[in-house]
């Protein structure tokens, strides 16, 4: 007996789901991407009983930038993710699609600097103490110029930073990462993302409160720093992110869903009828055709801009939009845990390395040898820069000496070594890029209601994975609504719109219900991003 299921007009048989001698398939939504997004959305979906397809374009993982990537054994997280969420709803689903594996994991992550740890957030007098006595002197002459004679032109990241704590803090504790993060200069990063970033630090506070503490007179832990309540545990599947997300996949399949892996959108194109034909290349180099009502794309919007049919007039926007892309080598260590941190952040200039995670210490199933350490060295870059163009062997061998320079291993400690690459890692926030984002936004959402955009390239917004579920939330309850019911854009903690833009700009586009305080909780995980310094403030 056919399945059958009428959602608002969707009435697909699932018998016509797939037209196997053509690679057919004929669905109520074609969803673009298997990372947390377009994976929450089919599951959702399927659980509404609406038939979906998935297309992945990597033909071994789902969960995006959120994968567990597998070699001999070893395990390696992409970026380190905490599973941490203000939304009931969020925390509930990742329940219910994992019920019996997560693990309780304690959080540690700390500065590394010339062989030293150095808490993070970084503790002022903590920083003074381990710098050592003269480089602590030139430290606070330092601070105490920047405050005689403070820089009253602010707009850089530096000089904001060099105002706060001087030259020389600024250039040991600050300068340094940031620039590897995000591949620009800190004279050229807005202070207004710098004020927003450094909240609570004062040294001021944090040399007094030592010298009180020395003297008994103060017992309270603050050390310049506001109080602030952090996670000391979290919680974590037992074997990555990944399993979270390939128990999604296994549910969309077992409810009648498809996964296709190894397929690559080649074009979506409009049906004519407000519906969609989505044409995936298959890595054996045959094409897939998927005939749906509704389709989700998670796809980057500059990959969706140039490959939608017809040609978007806002192609040229979305052409615009830039992205940092990513690459971990993980190294398999003939040793002890090198440090209990599940990260540490490197601030050394004479290395490359930004950060490097400790898998272990995410959960010891990550790591099958007690005798051997895995480590993962993270190096941001752009795509086809030197880094990414290196070839794996010279990349394992960098790694192995910037451990050695760092002081961490003995190059002969290193028994193996495998590098995963992650295009389009961070949205990239420059001068134009809410202008390209929203322009592109406004014209699919006036002339293509039946295509809906989730996720973090899906947005162009650097967000956490209960934001980009989140986002897949509300849309699949507008697609079994049959309305907009909900702005997925609106993220401000608040759950109130941005009073940006032209007065009237939405205009034609139907009103939205506010979302709850729950649902905004979600859409409030963004990122801190640093924009440009205005090229006439730079001029300046």
């Amino acid at each position: 007996m056919v399945n059958e299921r009428k959602v608002e007009g969707l009435n697909i048989a699932r018998g016509d789901l797939h037209d196997r001698a053509n690679q057919h398939y004929h669905v109520d939504v074609a969803i673009i991407g298997a990372g947390p997004a377009g994976l929450t959305a089919g599951y959702l979906l399927g659980k509404q009983g609406l038939s979906v397809a998935i297309i992945e374009k990597d033909t071994r993982y789902v969960g995006g930038i959120s994968r567990t990537v597998e070699h001999e054994g070893y395990r390696f997280d992409i970026g380190g993710h905490r599973f941490f969420s203000k939304s009931q709803a969020v925390v509930d689903l990742w329940n219910e699609i994992l019920p019996d594996d997560f693990i309780q994991r304690p959080r540690m992550s700390r500065i590394y600097y010339e062989g030293k740890f150095y808490s993070y957030p970084l503790r002022a007098f903590e920083a003074l103490f381990n710098l050592g006595i003269v480089r602590s002197t030139l430290c606070m002459a330092s601070y105490a110029k920047a405050k005689a004679f403070p820089n009253k032109a602010v707009r850089s990241f530096e000089d904001w930073t060099v105002n706060q704590f001087g030259q020389k803090l600024y250039s040991i504790f600050f300068k340094t990462y940031t620039e590897k993060v995000w591949g620009m200069p800190c004279n050229e990063m807005s202070a207004d993302w710098a004020a927003q970033r450094i909240k609570g630090l004062s040294l001021g506070a944090a040399v007094l409160d030592g010298f009180k503490r020395s003297l008994g007179l103060n017992k309270k832990p603050n050390d310049g720093m506001q109080t602030k309540t952090l996670l000391e545990t979290f919680r974590y599947p037992r074997q990555g992110p990944g399993m979270m997300w390939e128990a999604a996949r296994d549910k969309i399949v077992a409810a009648g869903g498809r996964v296709l892996m190894g397929h690559a959108m080649k074009q979506l194109a409009s049906d004519g009828a407000g519906g969609w034909r989505l044409l995936a290349t298959r890595d054996d180099g045959g094409e897939t055709m998927i005939h749906a009502a509704h389709a989700i794309s998670s796809a980057p919007m500059r990959e969706l801009a140039a490959r939608l049919h017809p040609l978007p007039q806002t192609v040229i926007e979305a052409n615009d939009l830039k992205y940092r892309d990513f690459l971990t080598v993980a190294l398999k260590i003939r040793s002890e845990d090198l440090f209990p941190d599940n990260w540490i952040y490197i601030h050394d200039s004479k290395v490359k390395v930004g950060r490097i995670q400790n898998f272990r210490s995410w959960s010891p199933e990550m790591v099958p040898d007690d005798s051997v350490a895995c480590v993962g060295l993270e190096y941001f870059c752009f795509e086809g820069d030197d880094l990414w163009a290196a070839s794996d062997d010279d990349l394992v061998a960098l790694a192995t000496r910037e451990m050695e320079i760092l002081g961490l291993i003995r190059p002969d400690q290193v028994i193996g070594g495998v590098v995963v690459r992650q295009e389009k890692a961070y949205p990239v926030y420059d001068d134009t890029y809410a202008a390209n984002v929203d322009a592109m936004r406004r014209e699919l959402e006036m002339s293509h209601p039946t295509l809906h955009l989730v996720g973090r390239n899906g947005m162009h917004r650097y967000n956490n994975q209960d934001h980009a579920m989140m986002t897949a939330m509300l849309t699949v309850e507008n697609i079994v609504a049959g309305a907009r019911l909900y702005d997925t854009w609106c993220v401000n903690e608040d759950a109130e719109y941005h009073e940006a833009g032209a007065e009237g700009a939405d205009a034609g586009l139907p009103e939205t219900r506010r979302p709850s305080a729950d649902q905004a909780a979600a859409l409030a995980s963004l990122r801190q991003v640093p924009a440009r310094v205005a090229p006439a403030a730079r001029a300046a």
